[in-house]
């Protein structure tokens, strides 16, 4: 658990039963992928196939009566194919941004990308994402291309990014 702006957070791997408030985070998050439902089903189970990903969600802490109970306020998902990784999607409450929850999603997604024996993981961004690029090169990541125009609704550049990193020793 980390102590951040407004209260403890708690970083952990996503569940099944995280799902149905995952994907209404994601539904309210103006510019996330819009995915269907199946491609969430996949992130918290064990993978067989080729690609495997890693669900990663922040819940914040809150005290009812005398029960401690978690309100889902971000995730994150990675993907894994062979030795590369993609962080797929970033997502964070309105109301919890600019507190530091993306960059624990962040953290705790490359550094099991780490642990799997990833020794790349990239990323695309909207070139006019004024929160998300900092924090992306906050976690390391540099620029590494541009596909000019490649969004629309509004229209907006990608910007691909890149993190190198060393496999954890022992793995």
């Amino acid at each position: 658990m980390n102590e951040i702006a407004g209260g403890e957070i708690c970083v952990r791997e996503g569940r099944l039963d995280d799902l149905d408030a995952v994907i209404a985070l994601e539904r309210a998050t103006e510019f996330a992928p819009h995915w269907p439902r199946t491609a969430y089903v996949k992130a918290p189970q064990a993978q067989t196939d080729s690609v495997r990903r890693y669900l990663v969600v922040a819940e914040r802490l809150e005290k009812q009566g005398e029960s401690v109970l978690g309100r889902l306020v971000g995730f994150a998902v990675m993907a894994v194919v062979d030795d590369s990784a993609e962080l797929e999607s970033v997502a964070v409450a309105v109301t919890e941004r600019g507190a530091g929850i993306g960059m624990e999603l962040g953290k705790a997604a490359v550094e099991w990308a780490r642990g799997s024996g990833v020794i790349e993981v990239t990323l695309e961004v909207r070139s006019q994402s004024q929160a998300a690029l900092p924090l992306y090169r906050r976690l390391g990541f540099v620029e590494s291309a541009r596909r000019p125009r490649y969004y629309a609704d509004p229209e907006d550049d990608a910007v691909l990014m890149r993190l190198p990193l060393m496999p954890s020793s022992g793995r």
